[in-house]
C-alpha cells in the first residue's frame, strides 16, 4: 500500500491526509477552488490538536486532472457528492485497489459499490471533530481521531489487506479498527450524528450545550432512543446501551465543536440534513416507528 487518495479535503478528508503525510506516506488531495489553490501554493496546513500545527506538502489536483492509480482510496464528500465521484474511482482504482467511504450517511458502501462494480468498495466510519479553518487549512480539535472500517462478509476481501490498511493508519497516529460487522458499526456512527447534528441544528447551539441537563441534551437523547430503535428493528445489535454510547461519545467532544451540518446550514449552504434527518424519518416510518423528537426536528427544516 503505496499510494492513497483522498477525494474531499474537507474536515475528515483533511485530517486523513494530514495525518498520512506526517508519517511520510503518498497522499494526493482532491480538492477544488481556493482551497486547491492554497494546497497547491503552500501546501496542506493542518492545525491539530492531537498533531499541532504542520504545512505538509501533499500533491493536489481537481478529480479531472488525477491520472495515478491509488492503493487505498478514501472518500470523505458529502452524502449528497456521492454521484459524481464516480468517474473518478474507475480511474483512478487497480484491480487490488481499496476503497473506503467515510461519511456521515447510512448505507453508502453499497451504494458506492453499485456505481463502480468493479471496484472494491468497502465501508467505513470516522469519529473526529475536523473541518476547513481557512483555505488549504484544516483544524482537527480535540483528543478522538477513530476511524473504523471493514468489508462486508460476502465481498471476501483478504484480512491481511485490511490488517495493512490500518496498521498504516494506527502508524501515523490514527486509532484505526477493522470492524467484524461493518453494516452495525455505520449504522450506529448514522444514529450519533444524525442526533448529534440534528440537535445542534435545531437548537443553533455548540456541544457544549449537550453535555449538561436541559433541553438541548433531552432532544439529543431523544434523537438518540428513536434513532437506536430503528437499528433494533433493522436486526442491529448493539455492543452496549446506545443511549448511554451517545451520551458517552458527546460529553467527550470539544464543547466549541457544531457539526458539519449545522455550520453548512448556517452559511446558506448545501447541506447533508435529507441524510441525517429526513432519511432517518423515512426509514423509521417504514418499520412503523413513532418518532416524536424527529418530527419536532423536521418541523423547523420543512
Amino acid at each position: 500500500m503505496e499510494k492513497f487518495l483522498i477525494i474531499g479535503t474537507g474536515g475528515v478528508g483533511g485530517s486523513i491526509a494530514g495525518f498520512l503525510a506526517l508519517a511520510g506516506k503518498d497522499v494526493t488531495c482532491i480538492a477544488r477552488g481556493k482551497h486547491l489553490e492554497a494546497i497547491r501554493e503552500k501546501g496542506l496546513y493542518l492545525k491539530s490538536d492531537l498533531k499541532g500545527h504542520h504545512y505538509l506538502p501533499v500533491q493536489a489536483c481537481t478529480a479531472e486532472e488525477y491520472n495515478e492509480q491509488a492503493d487505498v482510496i478514501f472518500v470523505c464528500v458529502k452524502g449528497y457528492s456521492i454521484d459524481s465521484i464516480k468517474g473518478v474511482l474507475e480511474r483512478a482504482s487497480h484491480k487490488d485497489t481499496l476503497v473506503i467511504p467515510i461519511l456521515n450517511v447510512y448505507g453508502t458502501g453499497p451504494r458506492i459499490g453499485k456505481l463502480v462494480p468493479r471496484v472494491t468498495v468497502l465501508d467505513g466510519c470516522i469519529y473526529i471533530v475536523g473541518f476547513v479553518s481557512g483555505a488549504g487549512e484544516i483544524t482537527q480539535m480535540g483528543k478522538i481521531f477513530r476511524l473504523v472500517f471493514g468489508a462486508r462478509p460476502e465481498q471476501g476481501v483478504a484480512r491481511e489487506s485490511l490488517e495493512e490498511v490500518r496498521d498504516i493508519l494506527v502508524g501515523a497516529g490514527i486509532k484505526a479498527e477493522i470492524s467484524d460487522d461493518i453494516n452495525r458499526d455505520t449504522f450506529i456512527k448514522w444514529s450519533f450524528i444524525s442526533a448529534m447534528a440534528c440537535t445542534g441544528a435545531y437548537h443553533d447551539v455548540p456541544m457544549g450545550a449537550l453535555q449538561h441537563p436541559g433541553a438541548e441534551r433531552d432532544t439529543f437523547t431523544g434523537l438518540s432512543k428513536e434513532s437506536s430503535e430503528i437499528g433494533r428493528c433493522m436486526g442491529i445489535t448493539f455492543p452496549e446501551d446506545p443511549i448511554s454510547y451517545n451520551l458517552k461519545v458527546i460529553d467527550k467532544l470539544d464543547p466549541q465543536s457544531t457539526a458539519s451540518m449545522q455550520k453548512d446550514i448556517a452559511k446558506g449552504h448545501e447541506s447533508e440534513i435529507q441524510g441525517l434527518l429526513f432519511d432517518m424519518i423515512e426509514l423509521g416510518e417504514k418499520l412503523g416507528m413513532d418518532m416524536p423528537t424527529y418530527h419536532k426536528v423536521a418541523q423547523k427544516f420543512k
